[in-house]
């Protein structure tokens, strides 16, 4: 219970700062570097993929054997050689 009470209180506090942050830079004459720093942070923090799942349980993954084999298949490709160019050309 008290983690659960630290985290959100933590959200809070990191919440109100960032809104400190941002209607300093738009209302404030003298906002500076700081303010700006701290907002931009903020927005950064907010473009992270906060809703990851482990590989395992994502719906549709690949699972890791599946690499393993297409890494290890000999003679993957079925292009033909290329032709030298000294090889010479063909009777006309």
């Amino acid at each position: 219970m008290a983690g659960l009470i630290a985290r959100w209180g933590a959200v809070l506090g990191l919440g109100v700062l960032w809104w400190w942050a941002v209607l300093r830079l738009a209302l404030s004459p003298d906002a500076g570097a700081l303010e700006g720093a701290v907002a931009a942070g903020g927005w950064g923090l907010s473009l992270l993929p906060v809703h990851c799942v482990a590989k395992g349980r994502a719906a549709g993954a690949v699972g890791a054997q599946r690499w393993v084999a297409a890494w290890r298949t000999a003679g993957a490709t079925t292009a033909s050689p290329h032709h030298r160019s000294d090889a010479g050309s063909g009777p006309s």
